[in-house]
């Protein structure tokens, strides 16, 4: 099956290879156009071009379906895309984020995710052309990147 509405996804700065690997899982699954990994995020190659056996462990070879591109800086992907016609979505909680359930997107679509622990930048927050956030109701104050890109994209897509 063929997807009709193109997902691109940016993963910034994201730290586990555990959870890179599971983010190009729910990619193959979601049927994303292509996957951009930026600042320190790591690739499913190490430095020498082998694949990273730690990467494998998670993706269980999802990288080899799922298009992937390595870029520097962010903010010049950010404007390639733009230029591109491609909307810029960024996950993360914030008082100006959107409900992911309330959000209607319109695609193309690049959806950033990003850090672990610290998300993504004040700065980098202006580039979006959207926020959206998953309502958290326990102590917590935010899920998984890997998880909560998953349940952003199969809503995004539905």
């Amino acid at each position: 099956m063929k997807r009709t509405k193109r997902l691109f996804v940016v993963a910034h700065n994201v730290r586990s290879v555990a959870n890179v690997g599971s983010l190009f899982r729910t990619c193959d699954g979601v049927g994303a156009a292509k996957v951009f990994l930026t600042g320190y995020t790591p690739s499913p190659v190490d430095e020498m071009g082998r694949a990273r056996n730690d990467f494998q462990k998670t993706a269980l070879g999802a990288d080899k379906n799922v298009v992937w591109e390595k870029q520097s800086s962010i903010a010049r992907l950010i404007e390639r895309l733009r230029n591109e016609g491609i909307s810029i979505v960024m996950l993360e909680q914030s008082k100006s984020a959107i409900d992911y359930r309330a959000f209607r997107p319109q695609f193309p679509l690049a959806l950033v995710v990003g850090n672990e622990v610290r998300g993504l930048s004040e700065k980098l927050l202006k580039k979006a052309d959207w926020f959206i956030q998953i309502p958290m109701f326990g102590k917590k104050e935010s899920l998984n990147v890997a998880v909560a890109f998953g349940i952003a994209a199969y809503k995004l897509l539905e």
